[in-house]
């Protein structure tokens, strides 16, 4: 048994793909799952399995939520210590107290890749926006108040680019990487 991370990908977004936290975590646990957890209502469940191929259980989870709650919702999934391990890569200047910034993780869903997804975008606006690709993951801070400016906030929810990404604060990270 191993303990996982599943991110579902925007919902519960401005009134639009509505998906109730409690009524996924009841639809997991018939799927076999145990000590499902979620943590606000954006998408972010742990939940422990006996299945260790994480594209197997991305698949099952935006699956039942096709099926049960008639939505076509993307789903990434890794290990909750992966989850911990790539947190422990950050780079210095991400994940920090500075208030002025904003720091995200962009997690990529397979089969892209985030190098692939960072040349779609393109480069980071010069001392607005940061970026580090680690393993299938970019480590991203932009400037909280000059954001609309940033090349990277205009570019994620694009076509091509939004429906192979899903989005976490540092702050959600570190709360899920420890649940």
């Amino acid at each position: 048994m191993k303990r996982y991370v599943a991110l579902l990908r925007g919902i519960n977004i401005s009134g639009k793909n509505k998906l109730s936290m409690p009524e996924l975590k009841s639809r997991l646990i018939e799927l076999g799952y145990t000590d499902v957890l979620t943590y606000l209502n954006s998408g972010n469940v742990i939940f422990t399995a006996c299945e260790n191929e994480e594209s197997i259980l991305a698949n099952t989870i935006r699956s039942m939520i096709r099926e049960r709650f008639g939505l076509d919702i993307p789903v990434f999934v890794m290990p909750q210590e992966k989850l911990e391990a790539l947190l422990g890569k950050a780079p210095d200047w991400w994940g920090t107290a500075d208030k002025d910034k904003y720091d995200n993780l962009i997690f990529v869903i397979p089969p892209a890749a985030a190098q692939s997804i960072r040349e779609k975008i393109g480069e980071p606006t010069k001392e607005l926006e940061q970026v580090f690709i680690c393993e299938n993951a970019i480590f991203w801070s932009f400037d909280r108040k000059k954001y609309a400016k940033a090349n990277w906030w205009k570019k994620t929810a694009s076509p091509g680019i939004g429906e192979w990404i899903t989005i976490r604060t540092a702050n959600t990270l570190r709360k899920i990487a420890v649940l």
